[in-house]
């Protein structure tokens, strides 16, 4: 297992995701899914996995909400970015975000790897379905010939339904995040909606951050 790099996702996966895996991360944007990706980023890089962030923004704007979810910047890893990064990350050229990663995959083979990216639903904005999903199939199973777990996210708002069920198809885990409105309280929700090598996790979880830290715990109702 490949730790979360969030004590409290750690428990309620068995010790965190399972190594060789995808997961995928849907929710609403603006409900703080990049923060399960920072966290996992920095926990590789505390335990010297070679780590790579994938993103449609600039690396300055990245490091500037991690640190807003209070992720320690000591150690950064490499990046496949829109600008600040020697690898560019240009969402109209699909083929050269899909090299670069594999590029640096295979150039550390051999290490613990850790991918995260953001470019999902811009790829799947930006392209037909059909393709995206040959596109990303092909490279999670490029990925998932090494020591590696990658994880990318998803604005679930943004796709129909038919194009998130056929994404869904190609993850080994899937974690939903939303917000439950109940007239004058708004709870932040997480579930796991599916894990490989775990039966079914019913219900949802409450998750907030403090002190900058996400946690999570049972949602009592």
């Amino acid at each position: 297992m490949v730790s979360t790099g969030i004590n409290s996702l750690d428990q309620i996966l068995n010790d965190g995701y399972p190594e060789k895996s995808s997961i995928l991360v849907l929710g609403q944007t603006g409900l703080g899914k990049q923060a399960l990706g920072y966290w996992f980023i920095h926990s590789g890089l505390t335990q010297g996995d070679y780590c790579l962030y994938v993103t449609h923004r600039t690396v300055s704007d990245v490091l500037r909400d991690m640190k807003g979810f209070a992720v320690p910047g000591d150690r950064v890893p490499d990046w496949i970015a829109s600008a600040g990064s020697p690898t560019k990350c240009d969402l109209h050229d699909a083929t050269a975000i899909s090299l670069g990663i594999k590029e640096a995959i295979h150039q550390n083979a051999g290490r613990r790897i850790r991918v995260v990216t953001d470019v999902l639903s811009p790829l799947l904005v930006l392209n037909p379905s059909d393709a995206m999903y040959g596109y990303w199939t092909q490279l999670l199973q490029e990925v998932k010939k090494h020591d590696a777990v990658i994880l990318a996210t998803g604005d679930e708002e943004m796709h129909t339904p038919a194009a998130i069920a056929s994404m869904e198809q190609l993850f080994d885990g899937v974690i939903e995040m939303k917000l439950y409105d109940q007239g004058f309280t708004v709870t932040p929700l997480l579930r796991v909606r599916q894990m490989l090598g775990q039966p079914p996790l019913p219900g949802w979880f409450r998750f907030s951050f403090v002190r900058g830290m996400m946690e999570v715990a049972p949602n009592v109702t």
